[in-house]
């Protein structure tokens, strides 16, 4: 019997329900491509295998929400991170912790494994990047160096370098050997969400809010090439195995690029929203993403992929089958020297003195009885973790690439539950199935409450229903509405609507001709008037972008307007209130500081006097400010970590 074969370039895998609460993280084992790890704010790290249903292992032993998560080369230990600074180190084979690393003061945002040596280096809010050494158990050196939060870690491939990425807009190359910075790449201007070192050559490529993929020189020490799209941030980076072209995931869209010259080979259309990461497996490259408890997985067949050439940047046509790509030349850059021994011989690396390094205690011991590993699935863990054939490391049944969708479905799927007629293929449950899964960490049931913040990005309304928009059916049967029914029932509120939307785009002209005809200060001034927290927001964004506007007459009129941003239940509005106080902050506290510890002038100045009354109106709108901040420290997620980070800034008014 002939097999159909399917010309479809991506295809949506599966999604699963893989937390009692958010996901807050998750990687993918680089190795096999088809094992997935989720942190979530039930402080659980879940082992799952791509394309099963069923949790395999449950990780315990955190005390607060995962922030970070990375799989070592050899799929036998996971490390992850948390929110209060923590990193615990699992042996997945053992199903057991191995260890528990303390010395970070914020959030864990970055992680990454050694790719021969026991070491595990770590990146946090708290600016500093930590080496670790887990069998001493201890911090081999610390690298300060960035003056915000580090995004990304990433070893070279000969395991001599650590390239960091931050929310400072660049790129620092770290010799390990010598314990010190190589170079400082800059040149990005938004703050760097990735960096990937190139399989072969002494080549670094990092992603960016920006927009832009930038590609580094590791010999000359320069931008080879920068691509620019109209797009959404770079959220992650991988170069192909062979180190021909490197994929980049954009929201819903994965582009392939070059890079001499710079050049995009193609683009993917994905449906994976926020990709979160990307591995490669079988000649398909693996894409997952989370939203809210959620993860998805989604497959792209690289086979259809343009990778090289001269082929015009633009879409893939599904009725047409690609040319393999040509081989690639002779290297232009050195090759990375790897060690003949992986793991037998110990990596050379600067270490701090003795006095600095960490001891184990009895503390530490304690923290790692309670931790535990959960095994959910018994059959799979042992397919995976303990194979009868001890050299063979990956899960032997998953060798084959996974199959694509019947040619009737869409490219990639667009609902969250879908029925799939694909052989071997898991078909995800309906939600209401998922809740009493093993996979779910707590057996309390889920309920759907309204949310106490507002997401600024959601898919559907809160706290209202399709079905109250529409006439109530009094035969079940009955399916199908009147057209006229439907919209009187849609009309409903449209004028009331309009009318809110009107007034509000009126303020909006009369804020906007006050700053025309005079300052920044009294279009504030104006927009606060109204009364109108909407009005406000929608300033705060404009002059949130530039820096050089502000001023401390702007500081005493915004700062009481930040507070009710601060408590305010929609999202949007806390993001801006976040970013307006740090701006403050960065710029105006030294100021404000220093003016208040200085001591008082001899004779009479007018100026500096008023420049004081400022200061000290400032001042104690940030002590009011500082206990709001104080207490939604603890919140997990991305608020949280905005307002930890706050709250490290505010640490002078204490």
């Amino acid at each position: 019997m002939a097999v159909a074969v399917s010309t479809k370039t991506a295809w949506k895998l599966q999604e699963i329900t893989a937390h009692s609460s958010n996901v807050s993280s998750l990687v993918l084992g680089k190795s096999s491509g088809r094992l997935l790890a989720t942190g979530g704010h039930d402080c659980r790290v879940n082992i799952w295998s791509v394309n099963k249903p069923n949790c395999i292992m449950s990780l315990t032993g955190h005390t607060t929400p995962i922030e970070s998560l990375q799989i070592n080369m050899n799929e036998e230990l996971i490390v992850a991170g948390s929110q209060s600074g923590s990193i615990r180190v699992w042996d997945l084979e053992a199903a057991k912790i191995l260890r528990t690393l303390l010395g970070h003061k914020a959030n864990i945002c970055s992680l990454d494994f050694h790719p021969f040596g026991s070491f595990v280096a770590s990146g946090s809010l708290d600016t500093n990047i930590k080496l670790w050494d887990v069998r001493r158990k201890g911090c081999v050196f610390r690298f300060k160096g960035h003056t915000e939060a580090v995004r990304c870690l990433r070893f070279s491939p000969d395991g001599k370098w650590l390239a960091s990425a931050a929310d400072d807009h660049t790129v620092k190359l770290w010799d390990l050997a010598a314990g010190k910075i190589m170079f400082e790449f800059t040149g990005h201007t938004g703050p760097v969400n990735i960096v990937e070192f190139h399989p072969n050559e002494y080549l670094l490529a990092s992603g960016s809010n920006d927009r832009t993929v930038r590609f580094w020189d590791l010999e000359k020490f320069q931008v080879v090439s920068c691509i620019e799209e109209e797009a959404t941030p770079v959220r992650c980076v991988l170069f192909n195995p062979d180190g021909c072209c490197l994929y980049s995931g954009f929201q819903d869209s994965l582009r392939v690029y070059g890079w001499e010259p710079e050049r995009c080979f193609d683009v993917v259309l994905v449906n994976w929203g926020k990709v979160a990461d990307l591995s490669i497996c079988n000649n398909q490259l693996i894409g997952v993403s989370f939203a809210q408890s959620t993860v998805s997985s989604f497959v792209v067949d690289l086979g259809r992929v343009t990778k090289s050439g001269s082929i015009p940047h633009g879409l893939i046509k599904d009725d047409e089958p690609l040319v393999p790509p040509t081989p690639t030349g002779s290297s232009l850059r050195r090759i990375y020297d790897r060690p003949s021994a992986s793991c037998n011989k110990p990596q050379r690396v600067k270490h701090n003195s003795e006095s600095e390094r960490r001891s184990p205690s009895s503390e530490d011991d304690r923290d790692e009885k309670e931790s535990k590993a959960e095994i959910q699935n018994q059959e799979d863990y042992k397919e995976i973790f303990q194979p009868k054939n001890a050299i063979c490391r990956t899960p032997p049944r998953n060798s084959e690439p996974f199959p694509a969708p019947p040619e009737d479905e869409p490219v990639a799927a667009k609902e969250a539950v879908k029925p799939s007629q694909a052989a071997d293929v898991q078909t995800p449950l309906p939600k209401q199935e998922l809740v009493p899964r093993p996979p779910i960490a707590s057996s309390t049931p889920l309920t759907r409450t309204e949310p106490s913040v507002i997401p600024a990005a959601r898919n559907e309304p809160i706290g209202l229903k399709a079905s109250d928009f529409l006439p109530a059916v009094k035969n079940q049967s009955q399916t199908e509405l009147v057209d006229e029914e439907a919209m009187s029932q849609i009309r409903k509120g449209h004028e009331t609507m309009c009318v809110v939307l009107t007034s509000r785009h009126k303020n909006l002209d009369t804020v906007r001709s006050v700053w025309n005809t005079s300052d920044i200060k009294n279009s504030v001034d104006s927009a606060v008037a109204i009364n109108d927290l909407s009005v406000v927001v929608d300033l705060l964004n404009i002059v949130n972008q530039k820096a050089s506007l502000w001023k401390l007459d702007l500081c005493t009129i915004v700062l009481p307007q930040i507070e009710k941003l601060l408590q305010s239940k929609y999202e949007s509005y806390v993001q801006t209130g976040c970013t307006s106080l740090k701006l403050i902050l960065q710029r105006f506290l030294p100021l404000i500081t220093d003016i208040l510890a200085a001591p008082p002038s001899v004779g009479v100045d007018i100026s500096r006097e008023e420049r004081l009354q400022k200061c000290k109106l400032c001042y104690k709108q940030l002590k009011n400010i500082s206990n709001i901040v104080k207490n939604k420290s603890g919140l997990s997620g991305r608020h949280g970590s905005a307002f930890r980070e706050l709250h490290l800034l505010m640490a002078v008014l204490e």
